[in-house]
């Protein structure tokens, strides 16, 4: 059931009041002050209040004086003068600076206070909407200007690696050097290569719609295998897949694979140098219409001041991080698209895991 706007009626007569109330209490949640501190008293408890009516003749202070003091304290409340003939003047130069979205002439009937509340309702729903486009601007320029920040940062690394080891090989004729060389610019190719490749996931989520097909989890585990294996078998990682699925499951694969893909590649990434017994842990459940995936290892943890802040866009946690920012990132966004959600627990030096439970479609 949608709840009744909240409507306050100020007015020092008390007739007035109660025929306020009458007329509409069965439409709307009205609330009633004979003066400005019974007003507030309304207000404080109801900092929600969509439409605030004010009689311009009030002892003590006007409407105009109240409405003044009221729009820095509640602005998102709509503000409407009932006042007569004789302070329009006033009226309009309050309207012109912004106190109040409207006026209705004394005396009102009910037609003039059901055509300003639908208008003043109106006014608010398109100001609350704008203010939502304003927010989601404002964070997009943010996000843009850390992106272009970035973006000349983290691809000048890797392009600088690449000229310097050019630099070397004119140098030299000696075939060990060379090779050294190459290994120089191959290790810088692949980072400037995994940076475009996260650049594209990152604007294949923001623009992409779903694509809802049958997710096969044994299939997905018996790629990720072949992803990882020689990675898993160079650094003597343990590399271990439990997949229970039992029942269907629909969902896009493009997404999943990329958040399954960018935590496992983490739990490879950061494992702590000198253990001999390092291991990666994938689980994949799928149960009650939903698919759970647990991405465990026993790597160099997170600190738990870190843990809130990994899932922002460029950060690092740690200076072992040879990532571009955008992975953790993309796994959050992955996960957001498919409305599912994402947790994580960590201990420093003993390793991390990532619980993800993603609805089925």
């Amino acid at each position: 059931m949608t709840e009744k706007l909240k409507i306050l009626y100020i007015d020092d007569e008390a007739d007035n009041l109660v025929g306020f109330k009458a007329s509409f209490r069965f439409d709307y949640q009205i609330f009633i002050a004979q003066d400005v501190p019974a007003a507030y008293a309304h207000l404080e408890k109801h900092p929600d209040m969509r439409i605030i009516f004010c009689d311009q003749r009030m002892p003590k202070q006007t409407g105009v004086e109240f409405f003044d003091e009221v729009r820095s304290l509640y602005p998102s409340a709509v503000r409407i003068l009932l006042t007569a003939y004789t302070d329009v003047e006033a009226v309009i130069d309050a309207i012109n600076r912004g106190h109040i979205f409207r006026f209705v002439k004394k005396p009102w009937t009910e037609i003039d206070i059901i055509s300003a509340i639908e208008e003043a309702n109106k006014f608010h729903i398109s100001n609350s909407m704008l203010a939502v486009k304003h927010h989601e601007l404002q964070r997009a320029y943010s996000e843009l200007d850390k992106f272009a920040y970035s973006v000349s940062h983290d691809i000048r690394g890797p392009l600088s690696g690449i000229m310097g080891a050019i630099n070397l090989a004119q140098d030299t004729d000696d075939p060990v050097e060379m090779k050294e060389v190459l290994s120089m610019m191959k290790k810088s190719l692949k980072t400037l290569d995994m940076y475009i490749v996260n650049m594209h996931e990152y604007y294949s989520l923001q623009r992409g719609e779903l694509k809802i097909k049958k997710i096969d989890f044994m299939t997905i585990a018996d790629t990720l295998k072949d992803i990882f294996g020689m990675t898993a078998e160079v650094n003597n990682i343990s590399f271990q897949v439990d997949i229970d699925q039992n029942e269907p499951f629909f969902n896009d694969e493009a997404p999943i694979m990329l958040v399954l893909n960018n935590l496992i590649s983490n739990a490879f990434k950061y494992q702590e140098e000198g253990n001999a017994d390092k291991i990666v842990k994938l689980k994949i459940e799928v149960k009650n219409g939903s698919a759970t995936f647990e991405i465990s290892d026993n790597g160099i943890g997170i600190l738990r001041n870190h843990i809130n802040e990994i899932f922002n866009l460029f950060y690092r946690a740690t200076s072992q991080s040879s990532g571009s920012g955008f992975g953790l990132y993309n796994v959050k966004s992955a996960i957001l698209k498919l409305n599912g959600h994402i947790e994580v627990s960590s201990v420093l030096h003993q390793g991390t895991t990532f619980r993800v439970i993603i609805p089925g479609k």
